[in-house]
């Protein structure tokens, strides 16, 4: 087994009182796809932030390749290698695929000019590394399907070298086929072998149809964890739902 690209120890995040985070331990390898697991206010979007540098954690470490690391912002995040891809995409429906691609990172001539060429030949050719093939990268965003708009971002972040690649519920509010446009999407990134991938989904389907290990949460505290060949199905809806605290619930259901 090679070393987690990323490791997460002991981390603690306090809002105030309130304890966001209560001690979490985490590592993350290259060329796997970790589904990170809980219920509403479970404290997965708190982590994810704090691992792409929007929070500092209030106690704990992080580790980039065995070396402790101190995000002070989202760009010392990006800088180390974590690409985070969130539900909204930052992504302009108005502007052209090639735009988006590049938006803030765009590529200039001596004068000042746009190397739109080279820029749309790029975007094209990431793009279709994992898997999607259009003929136009002057075409708007907003005329593709919500999986090509993942496929979109994901592209971005590990063009512009993202290691560990963080995809907050890729999933959500999308139909059927582009779900599954998402999966495949995120199957052929793990396939390159050297990039690792937090895969954050209330859908435990979904996270079964790609996942190698599994990291629960519930109130801000790891519940569970292990890899895909070591949980059951039921194991995982019942550590989704909150471990024990769902087994109490099923024993008053059942005495009704």
């Amino acid at each position: 087994m090679t070393d987690p690209y990323l490791r997460v120890e002991n981390v603690v995040k306090k809002f105030g009182p309130f304890i966001a985070l209560n001690g979490v331990n985490l590592e993350v390898y290259p060329g796997e796809v970790h589904a990170l697991l809980g219920d509403n206010g479970a404290g997965k979007s708190t982590l994810i932030k704090t691992l792409a540098g929007v929070h500092r954690p209030t106690s704990g470490q992080l580790y980039i390749e065995g070396k402790p690391v101190d995000f002070r912002n989202p760009r010392d995040a990006s800088d180390a290698g974590i690409g985070t891809v969130y539900q909204d995409l930052a992504v302009n429906q108005l502007m052209s695929v090639t735009r988006n691609f590049f938006m803030g990172r765009e590529l200039k001539g001596p004068l000042g000019t746009l190397k739109m060429d080279v820029m749309d030949k790029i975007a094209h050719d990431e793009m279709l590394k994992i898997g999607i093939d259009f003929s136009d990268p002057t075409q708007a965003v907003g005329t593709m399907s919500g999986g090509q708009r993942q496929t979109l971002a994901i592209a971005r972040a590990i063009y512009f070298g993202a290691k560990v690649l963080i995809l907050d519920e890729p999933t959500s509010a999308l139909g059927q086929k582009q779900q599954m446009e998402v999966l495949k999407t995120v199957k052929r990134v793990r396939k390159r072998g050297d990039i690792a991938i937090i895969f954050i989904t209330h859908n435990e389907i979904h996270s079964q149809l790609v996942a190698d290990r599994y990291t629960f949460l519930a109130l801000g505290q790891v519940i569970g964890a292990g890899k895909a060949g070591e949980l059951s199905h039921d194991e995982i809806r019942r550590l989704m739902a909150g471990g024990a605290e769902m087994k109490d619930l099923e024993g008053e259901l059942a005495a009704i």
